[in-house]
């Protein structure tokens, strides 16, 4: 959701309508110092079976993997013989908006992730230009990529007259915008047509913009307008996008969030493998959790906050009373980490009553609130996480009440890897790495190979754990023995180093050269 908007965004959308329409373990390791990583289990990121041999990395680049002799003054890392594969790509993430305040978050690094994915949902607190400059200024541990932020243009030309479907003058000003943001570096389009203000927009709109886009090599990733009972029209409507833009489309955080949907992944797969026969560039991501995270208005699509049956209709087929977790609720703060039905149960209502009582508080008092639905079938997170085309991603926030924020990478390692053998060592860690930076646009990461970016962690396959809950959500995973990006130390032994080597990860046109 869109909480804050950039005034540059308001301003520029203001003057487009007036005017028409180891061995040696140092925090001190950096990118300019020669390093050589030995004796580990090499995962090249391709999904290929592991490989025992030493990886170089010469200014923040690999440089040379196999069986190599340690150079005079260089530094050493014995690995132990444990896993080193590319830095976890993040294709879908949140973290960017503590960035600032904690610029090495526990909450990624412990998981292995070195490059996050903003402006995902169509929104960002503030300008791609901004955010950029920003970063660039005080860098992080990590590096950042990021989308334009379809919500935002909406809200800069549309201001409060969002709820009708935008004119073809709003549309070019909206594309205007979208084009600052790709001048800047964006790697595409980013829409959220589940919230306001996207909820109103129609696919035309959708389709412009993500033209624009593809005009210059951008892609589109979208939170489609349904996860639940409008889900098959919204499926629909993000491959339109896709065709008639012909441009490459990543469905976001892929679910069936819906009870009486479970179970039709099959059927879901079947329609995206159909898509791409016909020559669209389609991918997912998904995080393997069986709860989502948003506001108590998205069990109303229609969002009649005064309709009882809606709500009726809400607890009784997408998601029942005791599997939605308050996370936030301004107007009464003991509420949260208990459920809906725990809640009515202490007020004496009925969870219908209770829903209605706190969705219209919030709403005429614009208040803050956030839930988590644990709504999703195991069997579908399964079958989604197997599709070849689905990455991993987190939808996360640093020490969030969602534990996917301190969590989702060691997860799918821990439990449908090892545990439950859903996927295989190489294909989950091909999913977290080549194929994200493949569906993004990003040049030279995701792979271990000379000439790549020197983005790595090394990890250990028979401990790697998740641990936050549902109820103890901020809890940082284990497992990671140490985290570089662009060849400098970030995470070593469950802490942060104090290097910021992260960068900006802008998109790489046709013609440019990768950084």
């Amino acid at each position: 959701m869109l909480t804050k908007l950039s005034g540059l965004y308001v301003v520029l959308a203001t003057l487009l309508l007036s005017a028409c329409a180891g061995e040696d373990r140092q925090d001190a390791n950096t990118a300019d110092q020669s390093l050589l990583i030995r004796n580990a289990l090499l995962f090249d990121g391709k999904g290929t079976a592991p490989m025992a041999g030493d990886l170089r990395v010469q200014k923040g680049v690999i440089v040379a993997i196999g069986d190599l002799t340690l150079l005079d003054g260089e530094k050493a890392w014995d690995a132990e013989g444990l896993a080193l594969a590319p830095g976890f790509i993040d294709p879908h993430s949140h973290h960017n908006s503590s960035l600032g305040e904690k610029p090495a978050p526990a909450s990624v690094l412990a998981q292995g992730i070195t490059t996050i994915t903003s402006g995902v949902d169509g929104s960002t607190d503030v300008s791609i230009p901004e955010m950029f400059a920003e970063f660039e200024k005080s860098p992080a541990a990590i590096n950042l990529a990021a989308f334009g932020p379809h919500n935002n243009y909406r809200t800069a030309v549309m201001g409060d007259d969002f709820r009708r479907t935008a004119t073809a003058q709003e549309i070019d000003a909206m594309t205007v915008l979208l084009q600052a943001d790709l001048d800047a570096g964006a790697l595409g389009l980013a829409t959220g047509v589940e919230y306001e203000p996207a909820l109103y927009s129609d696919t035309s709109e959708l389709v412009e913009l993500a033209k624009a886009a593809a005009k210059v090599g951008g892609r589109y990733t979208s939170h489609i307008r349904s996860e639940d009972i409008n889900f098959y029209q919204a499926l629909d409507e993000f491959i339109t996008v896709a065709r008639d833009a012909k441009i490459p489309a990543n469905l976001s955080h892929i679910k069936l969030a819906m009870a009486n949907l479970w179970g039709q992944s099959s059927k879901v797969v079947a329609m995206l493998n159909a898509a791409r026969a016909e020559g669209l560039d389609i991918t997912a991501d998904i995080y393997p959790y069986d709860g989502w995270q948003s506001t108590m208005q998205i069990l109303l699509p229609e969002r009649d906050l005064e309709d009882r049956g809606a709500y009726e209709y809400a607890l009784d087929s997408i998601a029942l009373p005791s599997t939605i977790i308050l996370t936030l609720y301004e107007p009464n703060p003991s509420y949260v980490g208990k459920t809906l039905a725990e809640i009515a149960d202490i007020e004496g209502v009925s969870p219908v009553d209770m829903l209605m009582k706190m969705v219209q508080e919030t709403s005429s008092g614009n208040l803050r609130e956030k839930i988590i639905g644990r709504n999703i079938g195991a069997a579908d997170i399964n079958n989604f996480m197997q599709w070849p085309f689905t990455s991993i991603s987190s939808d996360g926030r640093t020490d969030d009440r969602h534990p996917r924020g301190q969590g989702a990478f060691p997860r799918v390692l821990a439990k449908y890897v090892r545990e439950k053998g859903v996927l295989s060592l190489p294909e989950a860690i091909r999913k977290m790495t080549s194929l994200s930076a493949e569906s993004l646009g990003l040049a030279g990461r995701g792979v271990l190979e000379p000439g790549y970016a020197a983005d790595l962690v090394l990890f250990d396959p028979a401990t790697i754990m998740d641990h936050g809950t549902f109820t103890d959500p901020v809890q940082y995973a284990t497992g990671v023995k140490a985290v570089w990006v662009n060849g400098t130390l970030v995470w070593q032994e469950g802490k942060a180093t104090a290097n910021r080597p992260g960068k900006i990860l802008r998109r790489v046109q046709k013609n440019e050269s990768h950084d």
